[in-house]
């Protein structure tokens, strides 16, 4: 029996979503790196975040549980197509979210998102706004910038690490992040284009099949590969040196071992990119994340 007769026979029996079906469809997994940028944006300003806590708990969960949980619903179905080709098995196409539950959902949680950075003040909304925006114009015709092995990576990237980044140093301050504070948020969130890109590989088949052409579609795994390692590692590079110029030679030091290592595990990963890319996420990333939160911690203090 195919995929979409099973899943249709499945959305027959079901009106309402299962509970379980509704945190799947959020990806929680996903949630942690745009988390970690708020709180690195909030180590950036040092002391000026000092006492606020309700900003700072609230910034988390509205960049974790609620916008990126958002995206992640307004993207399942903007790709329910596509992922009844890729994995049938996920929410919407298997029909445990029968019907248009999946779009009524991420409406709500945009709105939902909207309140709550009103909540955070003038700098909060707006970037509560430019997120919501993005989530969209990521996964929905007729942008759809996911089409785009360049700027859907690029924009997921901005949105999951320089934005709360930014945010998070906004809010804490009540004011515009200093100058070496932005850069470093940018060149994180130009790193994490590579990122995006290893993520794609669990999709390749549906990708091609469905018209999105994400950079292993239109390079092929290995060539890709090679371009996601490069993109993550050159913004690394350029925040060492930053370090090194700004007078945090330590700060510096520590990246460099992390990349030095992220390098190593590139070399592991260009073996075989398309079965070695989850382990990479496991590992590499996990350097890379923890480098962005060094180089907070190296921010402190630095003025304009």
């Amino acid at each position: 029996m195919s995929v979409t007769t099973d899943t249709h026979q499945s959305q027959t029996k079901r009106n309402l979503p299962e509970p379980r079906a509704i945190l799947t469809l959020l990806k929680p997994i996903t949630w942690f790196p745009p988390m970690w940028a708020y709180l690195c944006g909030a180590v950036s300003v040092g002391s000026a975040a000092s006492g606020h806590w309700v900003g700072l708990a609230l910034g988390v969960i509205l960049a974790g549980p609620i916008v990126c949980g958002m995206s992640q619903a307004a993207n399942d179905w903007c790709d329910r197509h596509v992922d009844a080709i890729n994995e049938p098995h996920r929410p919407i196409p298997s029909g445990r979210i029968p019907g248009k539950w999946g779009l009524w959902i991420a409406l709500l949680m945009s709105g939902v998102a909207a309140i709550i950075g009103l909540a955070l003040g003038p700098w909060g909304f707006a970037a509560t706004l430019v997120a919501i925006a993005a989530a969209w114009a990521y996964s929905a015709e007729p942008v759809r910038l996911k089409r785009s092995g360049l700027w859907g990576p690029g924009l997921v990237g901005l949105s999951y690490e320089s934005l709360p980044w930014f945010t998070g140093a906004a809010v804490l301050s009540a004011g515009a992040p200093a100058w070496p504070i932005v850069i470093i948020a940018l060149l994180y969130g130009i790193g994490a284009h590579g990122i995006m890109t290893l993520n794609d590989f669990k999709a390749l088949e549906g990708d091609r099949q469905m018209g999105v052409n994400s950079l292993p579609v239109t390079l092929g795994p290995k060539r890709a590969a090679q371009v996601a390692a490069w993109v993550m590692a050159v913004p690394q590079f350029i925040v060492i040196a930053l370090m090194f110029h700004w007078d945090r030679p330590w700060f510096g030091f520590f990246i460099t071992v992390s990349l030095l290592v992220q390098i190593a595990a590139m070399q592991v990963l260009l073996k075989d990119p398309k079965a070695r890319a989850p382990w990479y996420n496991a590992t590499g990333v996990t350097l890379y994340v923890s480098g962005m939160m060094i180089a907070a911690f190296g921010l402190r203090g630095l003025g304009g």
